[in-house]
């Protein structure tokens, strides 16, 4: 009986459109993320050779003061990318995953990013997250509204029920049929995303495709409940058209706004600003007022005394690090706030599947927004590393060609953060579970209907 109906249903023409048209577009969401990787890989190997070629010409040009050439001289840190990453590029295709500072005031570099075409960053990447999140359920709901209706409508369910012995059985066969078709295209599809994007078979790539599976269930599990409501076809299509666009549009776009004016979130530009004009004002004020604030953020350079000289890096530097000192409270208050945004987007989600699959993925992939505010976080210490470093050196005003200046390559930001399956799995198993239930009960209730 199951072989047949499968013969049955892969026999359609809709049938074998739908599934080689989700296969085709699996397959362009990963050349997708292949140019992603391989972008991201080119950006490393061309900020490592900038660096280094930077470094060797400024060092050569400025000989003689250290302080000068530390105001040219960048060093980058990379946020690691992993090659998960390519299925599901989340934040990595807004917000940079290279920073390059100088050791001058961090608030106005920190925010930096790449120069990226406006219209391309509000159309989005085509990776495969959103080929799950978006194109799966549109097939999963274009095979499933009419499973039952449609033989309701053309006369041959009340011989398909007298032949049957068990006929709720007979309808999960038909679920189980889709459900296997579908699955399958996943497998088919992140098997050769690990092969074609050299994605290590690790708990990542395992945590990816549990969820997927279950993605897919939850949307069988909504048919399953609109089928057993036992409408016809047009109203099932309706019904289950208007789930997917409330669910997958509208719903996360309320939850963003309310987010957003909940947590409103002082500009980048804001931080910048307040950050220059700090750093600016400086110029206007007695330099010993400049050089006590310093003293009292960092008692260990105390024993350099202000020279008595128009100009001194000593202060110069002083002026710069107090930038980011008074712009401290505002870099803060970003800092809190984005983590709010975070947190309740997360709280949320897990009330809103599709919602919570989106994020999951992104966590999976380390493309979420706990990564980049980890990398941020990551930024400041290296920054912070940096200066500690070299502030020395420039107020002993160092011979330039005494520094190992070789050794200073570009460091790499890895986000260690663990999964937790329960959390990542849990919603959507019980949202399945609750489903399938409600769905059976309204089987069994109408039985007599059969």
């Amino acid at each position: 009986m199951l072989v047949l109906l499968f013969k049955n249903f892969i026999r359609s023409k809709g049938t074998k459109i739908g599934l080689l048209f989700l296969l085709l577009i699996g397959f362009i969401s990963l050349l997708i993320g292949r140019q992603f990787q391989q972008k991201q890989q080119q950006n490393i190997a061309e900020t490592a050779l900038y660096q280094k070629e930077n470094i060797a010409r400024n060092a050569a040009f400025h000989k003689d003061e250290m302080g000068l050439l530390l105001y040219y001289i960048k060093f980058s840190l990379v946020n690691k990318t992993l090659p998960i990453n390519s299925l599901a590029i989340g934040q990595r295709d807004v917000n940079p995953s290279i920073q390059s500072v100088t050791i001058r005031g961090l608030e106005a570099q920190k925010y930096d990013s790449e120069l990226n075409n406006p219209n391309n960053l509000l159309a989005g990447n085509l990776d495969f997250g959103f080929v799950l999140i978006y194109l799966f359920p549109l097939l999963i709901i274009a095979f499933s509204y009419n499973i039952i209706s449609e033989e309701k409508e053309s006369g041959t369910w009340k011989i398909v029920a007298t032949q049957s012995s068990n006929i709720n059985f007979y309808i999960l066969k038909l679920f189980y049929i889709r459900i296997v078709s579908l699955i399958a295209v996943l497998t088919v599809v992140l098997t050769i995303a690990a092969f074609f994007l050299n994605i290590p078979l690790d708990q990542s790539l395992l945590a990816f495709y549990g969820l997927g599976i279950l993605y897919i269930l939850f949307w069988f599990s909504v048919c399953f409940f609109i089928v057993s409501l036992q409408k016809n076809s047009n109203f099932n299509a309706v019904i289950l058209l208007t789930i997917w666009l409330f669910m997958i549009i509208i719903l996360p776009a309320v939850i963003n706004s309310y987010i957003v004016n909940k947590y409103p979130v002082p500009e980048a530009l804001e931080l910048t600003l307040k950050q220059r004009n700090a750093y600016h004002e400086k110029w206007d004020m007695d330099k010993q007022i400049t050089l006590d604030k310093f003293y009292t953020h960092y008692p260990q350079f105390k024993h350099y005394p202000l020279p008595n000289t128009e100009f001194s890096w000593l202060w110069y530097y002083a002026m710069q690090q107090m930038g980011d000192d008074e712009s401290a409270i505002q870099s803060r208050e970003l800092e809190l706030k984005l983590k709010q945004r975070n947190r309740a987007s997360k709280l949320i989600a897990q009330f809103v599947p599709t919602l919570h699959t989106q994020i999951q993925l992104n966590e999976i992939a380390k493309s979420d927004l706990e990564n980049q505010l980890l990398f941020l976080k990551e930024t400041k210490q290296f920054h912070e590393k940096l200066r500690l470093h070299f502030y020395p050196r420039i107020f002993d005003n160092a011979p330039v060609n005494q520094e190992k200046w070789e050794e200073f390559k570009i460091e790499t930001f890895n986000d260690n953060s663990k999964l937790d399956f329960a959390k990542a799995l849990l919603p959507l198993l019980l949202f399945n579970l609750i489903l399938m239930s409600f769905g059976w009960l309204n089987f069994n209730r109408k039985k007599q209907i059969f």
